[in-house]
């Protein structure tokens, strides 16, 4: 085997491999039942007298780092126990939930195996050599020119196969916005309040977050007006976390914003294929390329652990985004992205999603049933999408922390609305909960649900 040992440059050569060895085992590099080089290889790599390091081992057997076994060779020894490390900041010490209600993940256990194992055979039979170099940081050309097709097929999206660059999800397509707007003079960003905190925080690092509210048509273009902001960050399909659609006004004046203002747009089209009701509303960008930055993932069609995004760019801000992805990663996976350019040219993508469609309906059907027949006074609101909703109950039920806190209880999460929102509302409101129905697995989510309502009778 071969081994790295960092000997100090002064001292006796001896005593360097001692403490070389016992600060790599010390340290965790070597872990307890790994096997030494023989005395003979370890003085040759190192360019010493074998007695040397046979003196070296030696010692360290006595004091019980090493052990030996005869002619089977040198091999680390067990050491005590550390102390517990620290505690992570984002760790939890909670166990995870029985019935995990909380949103924006997908049902994972519907992962479509057999057609991204299909997908990725073919990817590996049919790539040329370059697909394991670097390659262009937008990504492959095969993913881009079928993404430029579906998307305009599917959301309406107008973009030429050469102004996509594929990301690794959502997150850093934002990364990557924000460097970039801050590279073209923008220094204050409009984002929607309420919305997720991770999104505000990403952008935060380079930029100043104006907070904009959301009414019942969208996010508000009066905000990003008085707050002087250069470029707006919204989800007009279906909002995040309130579950409203941008009405039409609210689209024709945001996008007027962003002409007159020479500002930018980034929408947010996380679960726009997800439409239960009607159809689904056409993307913004559709309305307005050169000033509409459309930005897609695999995280709710897929799942989350599919690393791959995609970013419809206008033309003034493509070299600068191409740039800063080089300059990230260099690239996404070409593999993973040989294998969604299989699935979306073979239909198996529109597949899978007309299956989840069809089990989320029934899911959020389910969801609205059960809240009507348990809690009469509650209501569900939000547009009938995506993969959660509001679960809105009378003001006199308890604050939402405390139902929270029953829910844990119960083992059951949904996260409050309230954590949501960046500013709080000027009086008190009735108490909001937001219960995603897509994450558990399809035979646990009837016992999620009653365990749901049973807590939240309880409570109220």
């Amino acid at each position: 085997m071969d081994l790295f040992i960092e000997m100090a440059p002064r001292g006796g050569r001896g005593r360097a491999v001692e403490e070389a060895l016992r600060a790599a085992i010390v340290e965790g590099r070597l872990a307890a039942g790994t096997r030494l080089p023989p005395t003979r290889g370890l003085a040759d790599e190192l360019g010493l007298a074998r007695g040397t390091v046979n003196q070296a081992y030696a010692q360290l057997v006595a004091e019980g780092w090493l052990t030996t076994a005869g002619r089977a060779g040198t091999y680390v020894a067990a050491q005590p126990s550390p102390e517990p490390p620290s505690r992570h900041p984002h760790g939890s010490a909670a166990p995870a939930p029985r019935h995990d209600l909380g949103p924006g993940r997908p049902d994972v256990s519907a992962f479509p195996r057999q057609a991204w194992l299909r997908a990725l055979r073919h990817a590996l039979r049919e790539a040329p050599a370059e697909v394991f170099g670097y390659g262009d940081p937008r990504g492959r050309p095969e993913l881009r020119a079928a993404l430029a097709g579906y998307l305009g097929r599917v959301r309406g999206v107008r973009v030429d196969p050469g102004h996509v660059v594929v990301c690794s999800g959502y997150t850093q397509a934002l990364g990557l916005l924000a460097d970039v707007f801050a590279g073209v003079g923008v220094r204050r960003v409009g984002m929607e309040d309420p919305a997720l905190a991770d999104h505000a925080t990403v952008v935060g690092r380079r930029l100043t977050v104006v907070d904009a509210g959301v009414d019942a048509e969208g996010m508000s273009v009066t905000a990003l007006e008085e707050g002087d902001a250069g470029a707006a960050v919204c989800t007009p399909a279906h909002q995040f976390p309130l579950g409203v659609s941008m009405s039409p006004a609210r689209r024709a004046r945001l996008l007027a914003w962003a002409q007159e203002r020479d500002g930018w747009i980034v929408e947010d089209d996380y679960d726009g294929e997800f439409r239960y009701d009607k159809r689904p509303v056409g993307a913004l960008q559709g309305r307005h390329p050169g000033r509409v930055v459309y930005v897609g993932s695999t995280s709710k069609s897929l799942g989350p652990g599919v690393r791959l995004g995609w970013i419809a760019c206008p033309p003034p801000l493509l070299d600068a985004l191409v740039e800063a992805k080089r300059l990230a990663d260099r690239a996404t996976s070409p593999l993973d992205q040989l294998a969604l350019a299989t699935m979306l040219t073979t239909g198996a993508y529109d597949r899978h999603l007309r299956t989840m469609r069809r089990a989320y309906r029934y899911r959020r059907d389910a969801l609205a049933a059960r809240a009507a027949a348990r809690l009469p006074h509650a209501r569900i609101t939000g547009i009938a999408a995506g993969l959660h909703a509001i679960l809105e109950l009378p003001p006199t039920a308890p604050p939402e922390d405390r139902l929270v806190a029953a829910l844990d209880a119960a083992s059951v999460r949904v996260h409050p609305l309230g954590a949501y929102l960046r500013s709080r509302p000027p009086a008190p409101a009735a108490p909001r909960l937001v219960v995603g129905y897509a994450a558990p697995p399809s035979h646990a989510y009837s016992l999620a649900l009653e365990a749901l309502f049973g807590a939240l009778e309880r409570a109220c």
